[in-house]
């Protein structure tokens, strides 16, 4: 029951989430001038990535002291699939420069060694300044 809520949950905040513009982003500001507030509004009010990048229990809940911080991926697809079987840690967004964190959140979901990011990681097309403020979140953490 909490699996299936949580699959809905995180179906209803890609719908949400995901800007679907076919466009490519524009000149990119610095994450150095991300809003630290907005970007703690985005992740943790619309994007809600500790939903995902944490361990829960075994009732489903967060596990104290695991937010941003990775863990084993709590189901597997009934579709044959590549999902990763960990979920890596965001807290810092350690491994990614500025620029690659950037072009995660704005351009797909690119991973910093150029290749498509695993389902369910969502295809997200922020602007360049919302990515900037997520960045600066992140980054403090």
């Amino acid at each position: 029951m909490a699996v299936s809520r949580l699959i809905v949950s995180l179906g209803a905040l890609l719908l949400v989430a995901v800007r679907l513009s076919g466009q490519e982003p524009a000149a990119t500001p610095a994450p150095a001038n991300g809003n630290l507030e907005h970007g703690r509004y985005i992740v943790e009010r619309v994007v809600m990535c500790y939903e995902c990048h944490s361990t829960r229990d075994h009732q489903g809940n967060i596990a104290e002291g695991t937010r941003f911080m990775g863990g084993p991926m709590p189901m597997r697809p009934p579709w044959a699939g590549d999902w990763p079987l960990r979920i890596p840690r965001i807290a810092g967004l350690p491994g990614y420069t500025d620029d690659q964190a950037l072009r995660l959140l704005t351009q797909g979901s690119i991973k910093r060694d150029g290749t498509q990011a695993r389902y369910p990681m969502p295809r997200f097309r922020m602007t360049p300044q919302d990515a900037a403020d997520v960045i600066a979140y992140m980054r403090s953490l």
